[in-house]
């Protein structure tokens, strides 16, 4: 709050007739200033005043008289574009920030700045995801892969771990939503190559959470594909990464997150049990879904209730059937 009123006074003085560079980059730093207390709170007034103080800079920071700062202002704005597109319902915002991204990368090579680079394919590969999620087709979500996978070629493994395993946990996320919506395996096979990946640096250990959400992904990339193949080896091992992943996401620290792998893993357990011709199993899988529904409901996800209680009848109906044999 003090940064943003002292950048404010300060332009008062460095008008942009005066110091036309200087009252820019003080609006970029008002710009970064807003955006940090913008990420911090749960409305979009201060990320709306930070996309308009980066713009106000863009005017006299430009590409041809000083084109990096240009480009990593370029970024700035993006952050803050997609920030915004993912707190609205629309894609207005993330289609902004995709082409801040592409700006920026026209400056930013990878010749000139291989680590900038990555960060903005990065960057660019978050905003088409999140479009690709919000929409039907395929098409961003094949460039959201593209860019994950030019991102990995500078951020290493050796070089920047965390950054590679998340990066990875990103490009599981789109191969498996590209997967779901296709008839194959070949990228859900792919999204579970990406997130074991990512489990080689995101360990219990050294960030749990992350971990645990990583095995959550994987649980439901594996669950998909076993849902498509005849076996049973693809559905336990599904199991066996949402067993995992209630290991740190339990009742007490995420309640909803615990909810949904417990609603997931009850699902997988229902398939297996009625392959199995396993009554036990299915009786276990059919009290999982339940308490993920009144998790769900009680904690007001209503998208997960509803998903868990569509499930229930086809699960209760396999106990009445196994219980007959």
């Amino acid at each position: 709050e003090e940064a943003v009123a002292a950048y404010r006074e300060a332009l008062q003085e460095l008008t942009r007739a005066r110091a036309p560079i200087e009252w820019a980059r003080t609006q970029m730093n008002l710009g970064t200033a807003l955006e940090t207390l913008g990420a911090r709170e749960s409305g979009t007034a201060r990320l709306e005043e930070a996309v308009a103080a980066y713009r106000e800079a863009l005017q006299e920071l430009t590409r041809a008289r000083v084109a990096l700062e240009w480009a990593r202002t370029q970024m700035h704005l993006g952050n803050v574009l997609q920030t915004l597109g993912e707190r609205e319902s629309g894609t207005a915002r993330l289609e902004e920030a995709v082409t801040a991204f592409r700006e920026a990368l026209k400056e930013l090579t990878r010749a000139l700045v291989p680590l900038d680079w990555a960060t903005a394919q990065m960057n660019l590969g978050t905003a088409l995801l999140r479009l690709g999620e919000r929409e039907s087709g395929a098409a961003q979500l094949e460039e959201a892969v593209a860019a994950f996978r030019e991102a990995l070629q500078e951020r290493t493994r050796a070089r920047a771990p965390l950054d590679w395993a998340m990066i990875q946990t990103n490009l599981g996320t789109a191969l498996q939503t590209l997967g779901e919506r296709e008839s194959g395996t070949a990228r859900l096979e792919e999204a579970v190559s990406a997130y074991r990946e990512a489990l080689q640096e995101w360990t219990r250990a050294r960030a749990p959470l992350q971990w645990a959400t990583t095995q959550m992904n994987l649980g439901a990339a594996l669950q998909t594909l076993g849902e498509r193949e005849s076996g049973t080896a693809r559905l336990e091992e599904a199991v066996s990464a949402y067993r995992e992943a209630l290991k740190e996401l339990t009742r007490a620290r995420a309640p909803l997150q615990w909810a949904k792998s417990t609603g997931d893993q009850g699902v997988a357990l229902m398939l297996l049990a009625e392959r199995r011709g396993d009554a036990k199993m299915a009786k276990l899988a059919v009290r999982q879904i339940e308490a993920a529904f009144t998790a769900s409901r009680d904690g007001g996800d209503a998208p997960a209730a509803a998903h868990f209680e569509a499930r229930l009848p086809k699960a209760r109906a396999l106990v009445q059937k196994l219980a007959k044999r």
